[in-house]
């Protein structure tokens, strides 16, 4: 136990961890937050689609060897965000077939540009699978930036979004645009799959979204609690996989979803404690 103890402690030494550290809290407060929104509008799945229109985008900035990958793909995800709830709410395919129809077309462009593309295999793996311990100190600091921005206008724009989350339609009645509101959710979603691509990769990062936010459900039932407790778990479970990851040398994104569905199961049975002495009483 000392030993491993000092080893967790080493693990802050390295100037590689300490980025991944960084850059992994704040994308999982992030994911979190947004989360909640997503899953309670029954668009969680939004966060696969969009990963992997970034896969698709990252795998042609890298045939092209641009300098800044993330930076090109970026723009490309958050129009796509925007023109996945266009075709959601103003066409006949709706929701998870418009998800669908946008991820698998993209998937497959960068698939076909990764194969036909030589000498770029380490760089689409990294984000296919995530490689979040080779993140560079400008990946930090461009994950940093983004992720304030998304915070802070998370934070700015709350109670709209609440609004929205909650009942769309009685919004619209109060004069809200949800329209706007939904615009601004996709795209600080967007943000969000761009940069947590480099810890996740684009087969793991919708998890960051859905995980939290389902676990924290399992207990919380009020808006505002559901939105905290899905940041701590969401924080603490990338924290403890990430040391396991260190420890053990396992995958690093597979090790935080495993600790979030660990999360996951743990909730579910002390929701249903609570439930079954609730309804005992």
């Amino acid at each position: 136990m000392t030993e491993q103890l000092q080893n967790i402690i080493n693990m802050f030494q390295y100037d590689f961890m300490v980025r991944a550290i960084i850059g992994g809290i704040l994308v999982s407060l992030c994911a979190a937050l947004l989360g909640v929104s997503l899953v309670l509008k029954r668009y969680s799945m939004i966060g696969d689609g969009l990963s992997h229109v970034g896969f698709g985008s990252l795998a042609i900035a890298a045939s092209l060897n641009l300098v800044s990958p993330l930076e090109f793909a970026m723009p490309v995800v958050v129009i796509s965000a925007f023109f996945l709830l266009r075709l959601s709410s103003n066409s006949k395919i709706k929701g998870d077939a418009a998800i669908a129809l946008v991820s698998t077309s993209a998937l497959a462009i960068g698939i076909t540009v990764a194969t036909m593309t030589k000498s770029m295999d380490s760089d689409i793996n990294s984000y296919l699978f995530g490689s979040i311990l080779s993140m560079s100190e400008r990946d930090m600091w461009f994950s940093i930036v983004l992720s304030v921005i998304v915070l802070a206008l998370f934070v700015v724009f709350y109670n709209k979004i609440f609004a929205v989350t909650f009942d769309e339609n009685f919004a619209k009645a109060t004069g809200t645009r949800a329209g706007i509101y939904n615009m601004i959710i996709a795209m600080l979603t967007a943000l969000t799959i761009v940069v947590g691509m480099k810890m996740m990769g684009s087969l793991l990062i919708s998890s960051l979204i859905i995980f939290p936010a389902i676990t924290s459900m399992r207990v919380c039932k009020r808006f505002i609690t559901v939105m905290i407790s899905s940041a701590l778990v969401s924080v603490v479970c990338f924290f403890i996989g990430l040391t396991i990851s260190y420890l053990y040398s396992t995958p690093v994104g597979a090790s935080i979803v495993i600790v979030n569905l660990a999360a996951l199961i743990i909730f579910s049975a002390f929701g249903g404690i609570i439930n079954f002495a609730g309804k005992k009483n």
